[in-house]
């Protein structure tokens, strides 16, 4: 499992415990940030114990602070600024099996300005963009086992076998399910593209087989 992924799963077990959770719900809907004493008065808790879970769900991202003086006085005796909470710009998404539709998304979106821009058909624009997007993704995968890692991290679920590797999970499944054409071509660029930097004999090609992705990773 990558570290990002790691990390989002880690910050929504955090969200498990129940006092922390009205927490974050309570912060998340307030429309100015808030402080301990605000929250451990609307949640009625302990001001020590909003204290602890506040701090706790700022370590993990969920939350962010800031500081500020209350009383609007400033100078000499003003007093120092009460640290307030607020949520923070973090987005989590977590799916089992992993899915990429944020990639599938902005994907998508360019492709569609550059069919625009150049006339270009959006297919060919799609495709143009996961070759990109793969180049980009192997320019660190300088042999197998390093791009087993990225294709692991870009939520394919490489199987290595005797004759290449198979890719037990499709990032993209709902809109391949709708749009099989359209995404296994693009799967197909995107894994291309990501062997392009990679100096062994080995080739993407659809190879649709049931509960993997259309894609598959041969020897040449």
């Amino acid at each position: 499992m990558d570290i990002s992924r790691s990390a989002s799963m880690q910050a929504v077990a955090v969200l498990e415990e129940p006092t922390r959770r009205r927490l974050y719900e309570y912060v998340a809907g307030a429309p100015e940030p808030v402080s301990r004493d605000d929250a451990a008065s609307a949640l009625g808790i302990p001001r020590t114990t909003a204290a602890f879970h506040l701090d706790k769900l700022t370590d993990e991202g969920l939350l962010d602070t800031c500081y500020e003086r209350r009383t609007g006085r400033t100078g000499p005796g003003a007093g120092r600024p009460a640290k307030l909470y607020h949520r923070s710009d973090r987005e989590i998404e977590i799916s089992l099996p992993e899915r990429q539709y944020a990639v599938a998304g902005h994907l998508l979106a360019a492709a569609i300005q550059d069919a625009e821009s150049t006339g270009i058909t959006p297919r060919e624009a799609v495709n143009r963009r996961a070759r990109e997007y793969g180049e980009a993704l192997g320019r660190t995968a300088r042999d197998q086992d390093a791009l087993l890692r990225v294709l692991e991290a870009a939520g394919f679920e490489p199987r290595p076998e005797s004759d290449g590797i198979a890719l037990a999970n499709c990032p993209f499944r709902r809109l391949a399910k709708d749009h099989p054409r359209l995404v296994c071509g693009m799967n197909l660029q995107l894994v291309a593209g990501l062997l392009s930097n990679l100096d062994s004999p080995l080739r993407a090609e659809l190879a649709p087989r049931d509960g993997h992705c259309c894609v598959r990773i041969s020897a040449r």
